[in-house]
């Protein structure tokens, strides 16, 4: 890929970690809300109003498609199109992947990047200093993104314990968030694979030993585990995430088997270095570095698979307007990706296959959402049904189907019993219930994107250390 397709990097700066830690503590409460404005590359400009277009051509084309006459064939046609990749996603068979490293197993590097974890972080440290690796061929970075709590303490108190762990912890006039801290971290790093887990993490003491063999391959640039809700019987809402991610993950999987796209998803991702260092490392420029690092990996023609097993639990969020604040997040960062680089995915630099892949998911995901206002607009004021009834009718379909097999692959290595089905039915209607909230995430953050001023707004996910 030519060196200028990617932003410029100056982010990599050589620090003494062990200065970095014993820095000066003292530090003055920051919001949890942080805002930043940027003077943002080329590649990253003109956001707003690239979405100010597509949004006007999604609404312009709804509302034509209710006063043309060839409206309701178009729609069916498209929903033919959509269902026999449909069809084709839900037929496919998982790839069946090599379950022992042949030869030497690579060194890896365990990051995290922290900022305000005294509630989980000390569980998370015993957690990856203890896996089950050969001794001296990983290490376990954390970087402490200028904590104003017990963070750094917790950190020094376990940093004399472990011999594997190491620390960095940031000044307070660092920038670029999560990106920035792992960014800075990267020169110091010795793996050839590259994990990274978010604070809440906790695994299987044999996760590197299931997750590096899927390296062997050598197109594979990542490998993303499923991730799971410890806290998953705590409320609907946590729940529902349960049955989401089983979802995601069991698409993921599908869509990888037909030479789709697999994706990224922050926590529990494993990097080969070398694809990493391709494109510069994380972007500093988006909210949601995993969605963008996802389109820029296939745009090197990397590969990225996705497993059930092993799968890293995390907290999910208990209340309605954390959710809410964490799923817009996720929604414009997905969105991001698409207007950041809709020129080469149009140039096909991913290939027939993977292009074709994503714009359905495209469509599905980000278009239909956006144009279910105008049509809903138009079915009331004209008496009659929304047009798009039957690609939204697919779609709920496919979600349903995808979350049952999902829930379904997690249990395979569980007993079933006659109550199994009934067990599982009943999750995927509460799981389908709560997934209508996507609706709602993805209209209104189109909607937002277009009108509102450059800028990053970035949410902290608090953690209490909570499980089942």
């Amino acid at each position: 890929m030519p060196a200028n397709s990617w932003p410029d990097n100056d982010s990599y700066k050589e620090l003494d970690p062990l200065n970095s830690l014993l820095s000066d503590l003292s530090v003055t409460e920051e919001s949890v809300v942080e805002t930043r404005d940027l003077s943002l590359p080329s590649r990253f400009q003109g956001r707003r109003g690239k979405a100010a277009l597509i949004l006007t051509i999604v609404w312009s084309g709804t509302i034509a498609l209710h006063l043309a006459s060839w409206g309701s064939i178009f729609v069916l046609g498209l929903t033919t199109i959509l269902g026999i990749h449909a069809l084709v996603i839900v037929f496919a068979k998982p790839r069946h992947y090599q379950k022992e490293m042949q030869g030497e197993l690579p060194f890896v590097s365990v990051m995290v990047a922290a900022k305000n974890e005294e509630a989980v972080i000390g569980k998370l440290v015993k957690n990856l200093c203890n896996l089950e690796y050969p001794k001296g061929q990983y290490e376990v970075w954390i970087i402490d993104d200028h904590s104003t709590d017990n963070t750094p303490q917790v950190l020094a108190e376990l940093a004399q314990e472990y011999e594997n762990l190491k620390v960095l912890r940031r000044s307070a006039q660092a920038v670029g968030g999560k990106s920035g801290a792992l960014n800075q971290v990267l020169p110091l790093t010795k793996g050839e694979l590259i994990a990274v887990f978010d604070a809440d993490a906790q695994v299987s003491s044999d996760l590197l030993l299931q997750v590096v063999p899927l390296f062997q391959r050598d197109k594979v640039g990542a490998v993303q585990v499923r991730k799971a809700i410890a806290n998953a019987k705590e409320n609907f809402w946590t729940k529902g995430q349960m049955a989401e991610m089983a979802l995601d993950t069991w698409f993921q999987q599908q869509r990888t088997a037909i030479g789709g796209i697999g994706e990224l998803r922050g926590n529990g991702q494993f990097v080969r270095r070398t694809a990493l260092e391709g494109f510069g490392g994380w972007n500093e420029e988006t909210i949601t570095d995993d969605l963008d690092m996802t389109f820029r990996l296939h745009l090197d023609n990397w590969d990225i698979e996705c497993v059930f097993y092993p799968a890293v639990q995390e907290e999910g969020v208990t209340s309605a307007v954390a959710l809410w604040h964490q799923r817009n997040r996720w929604a414009e960062g997905g969105y991001q990706r698409f207007l950041d680089y809709w020129d080469l995915i149009l140039k096909n630099r991913m290939g027939t296959r993977k292009t074709w892949d994503m714009l359905m998911f495209m469509f599905t995901m980000y278009i239909l959402p956006t144009a279910a206002i105008p049509d809903l607009f138009m079915s009331v004021s004209r008496h009659r049904l929304p047009i798009l009834g039957p690609v939204t009718g697919l779609s709920i379909t496919m979600s349903v189907v995808g979350m049952y097999a999902g829930l379904r692959r997690i249990r395979q290595e569980q007993k079933f019993n006659v109550y199994t089905p009934f067990v599982l039915l009943l999750q995927t209607v509460r799981g389908t219930l709560y997934m209508l909230h996507w609706l709602v995430v993805m209209s209104s953050t189109t909607a937002r994107m277009s009108v509102r001023p450059k800028r990053l707004k970035w949410v902290k996910t608090v953690h209490t250390g909570s499980s089942h």
